[in-house]
């Protein structure tokens, strides 16, 4: 389970390669807005994407720390720049919902399904869908 400006995520746990704390992250000229930078994993060079961005919410607080969550798609890897990384929860698929119609984009577009917690919503994200980068949502 991740948080990015207090919404609750999560991510298909075959999807996830490494949770990294605060990185430096080396900015690229000329990358798209949701590409923060990149940063280098034991000796790899990982693209860093600012979830904020792609989800279109808004900016962390200026020196908020953000935690990556590694994924890989296509033989690249991507750093998903969360606010905090809590917990790993088995979910049966069976108690999805889907995303409701009326939902706005990119919500919508990025989302594998919605499950119902105790005290709140979880959506999980679709990690491919996110990382298309060419995908406006």
């Amino acid at each position: 389970m991740l948080t990015v400006a207090g919404q609750t995520c999560g991510v298909p746990v075959a999807s996830v390669r490494d949770i990294l704390g605060a990185q430096v992250i080396t900015r690229v000229p000329l990358a798209p807005p949701e590409i923060a930078g990149s940063l280098n994993l034991r000796g790899r060079i990982v693209t860093a994407v600012d979830l904020r961005r792609r989800l279109r919410l808004p900016p962390p607080d200026e020196g908020q720390m953000l935690m990556s969550v590694v994924a890989e798609h296509g033989g690249d890897l991507y750093a998903l720049l969360v606010d905090q990384v809590s917990e790993v929860m088995s979910l049966k698929s069976r108690h999805s919902s889907r995303i409701p119609q009326r939902w706005s984009q990119p919500g919508r577009a990025f989302s594998a399904g919605i499950y119902r917690l105790e005290d709140r919503l979880l959506v999980v994200l679709d990690v491919s869908k996110l990382l298309t980068l060419s995908d406006e949502g």
